[in-house]
């Protein structure tokens, strides 16, 4: 008769905890609900230009493309199949919240500004308001000093004991070298 060889400890501790574990319902639900607490880090995505209301505000038909420029930036996308039409992108991705998408396209005739058309732009104060809608500011810190506060910072008159010693030795004129001398 063949002699059986003892399985090791740690192959039969896993098989021991693995069927515990199959029959076992509770674990799983707490397991899915530890997996859905840990959320991992998504990075913010920002790609094209920002275009603001007052930018589109600052528009006026018969600018030149340089003026155009000037006020709105470089446009995202130039065709050549497109020479009169410019059109400005704008996409942001954060974790938490929707992904935000504004596009504005600029029509020109005879290198001129003929129109523009695209999604309404929010004004620089609400896109702001948007950025930083998801941090919220638990204590705001006093940024007021009381008068004892101010009298505890102040500058405080020179004490003997800070003032510094007269009889400093002279330095050396030359120091020892920092290797021995070759041979």
């Amino acid at each position: 008769m063949p002699a059986s060889r003892p399985m090791p400890l740690p192959a039969g501790l896993l098989l021991l905890c693995c069927a515990a574990l199959a029959g076992c319902s509770t674990v799983t639900d707490a397991t899915r609900r530890a997996a859905n607490a840990i959320v991992p880090y998504r990075v913010e995505i920002v790609q094209g230009n920002f275009i603001s209301s007052e930018q589109v505000d600052a528009l006026k038909v018969g600018m030149s493309r340089a003026e155009v420029r000037d006020v709105l930036g470089t446009p995202l996308l130039q065709s050549v199949f497109h020479a009169d039409r410019w059109d400005y992108v704008f996409t942001m991705r954060r974790q938490g919240t929707d992904p935000q998408a504004r596009q504005l396209t600029v029509f020109f005739k005879d290198d001129l500004l003929e129109r523009v058309q695209g999604d309404p732009m929010p004004s620089e104060a609400e896109f702001v308001a948007l950025l930083g809608a998801e941090r919220k500011i638990k204590d705001v810190p006093v940024l007021e000093a009381s008068e004892e506060k101010l009298k505890s910072l102040a500058p405080r008159e020179p004490q003997p004991a800070d003032a510094p010693a007269a009889a400093q030795p002279p330095l050396p004129a030359s120091y020892p070298p920092l290797e021995p001398p070759a041979r």
